[in-house]
């Protein structure tokens, strides 16, 4: 078990400097590229079919472990099913998995880059409380990590402010409605037209 955790937590942060990770690893983690998404399905593909199961909720037991479900849920099911509504099959059991870990306060045991990842599912959240408990996390963040630091961390907090304006607008991410086969709204398909900032999908 700990060497599958240190597996997908060494394959996605790298190397951390002052807890953080290096510049280049904004490639793999925002870059949307084909080549990174078919490494996550043949690095960590069953991982994530196993964790959609539930067969690997006993990892949840320790920060890093509960770290590294996030990830499989939240990040890597994007990267496997993109573009589709599988993409967000994930979703509820990573937002329950953050929400019960800020409990047992395991994201304090965690780096701050690592603490960004498992705020990411209350960021991702069709839910106005999820969000705004995602807000108060990043500024805690930001209000910790060493000055020049801070505008890394100021940046995610402005992408969770977009986030959490967005469902306080519409309910939902108006940009998923095609993948889960949501109607949109005269008024989502407006916003639609004229704001091409969909985070990736």
């Amino acid at each position: 078990m700990r060497a599958q955790i240190d597996e997908i937590l060494n394959f996605w942060f790298g190397e951390l400097d002052e807890g953080f990770a290096r510049p280049e690893r904004g490639r793999l983690w925002w870059g949307g590229d084909a080549d990174s998404d078919r490494a996550v399905a043949a690095l960590f593909g069953r991982q994530v079919r196993q964790a959609l199961n539930g067969e690997l909720d006993h990892w949840s037991e320790n920060p890093r472990g509960r770290l590294a479900l996030i990830l499989l849920l939240d990040q890597f099911t994007r990267m496997l099913f993109r573009g589709d509504g599988e993409a967000f099959a994930g979703d509820a059991q990573a937002l329950r998995l953050c929400e019960e870990g800020l409990e047992r306060q395991h994201d304090r045991a965690l780096e701050f880059a690592e603490r960004m990842f498992f705020y990411m599912p209350l960021e991702h959240a069709e839910q106005l409380a999820a969000q705004d408990r995602c807000v108060d996390c990043f500024m805690e963040l930001l209000a910790e990590v060493p000055e020049h630091h801070k505008a890394e961390v100021q940046n995610a907090l402005d992408y969770a402010h977009q986030h959490r304006d967005l469902i306080q607008r519409f309910g939902r991410f108006p940009h998923r409605n095609d993948a889960l086969d949501r109607p949109s709204t005269p008024e989502e398909l407006a916003y639609l037209n004229h704001n091409r900032n969909r985070w990736g999908q």
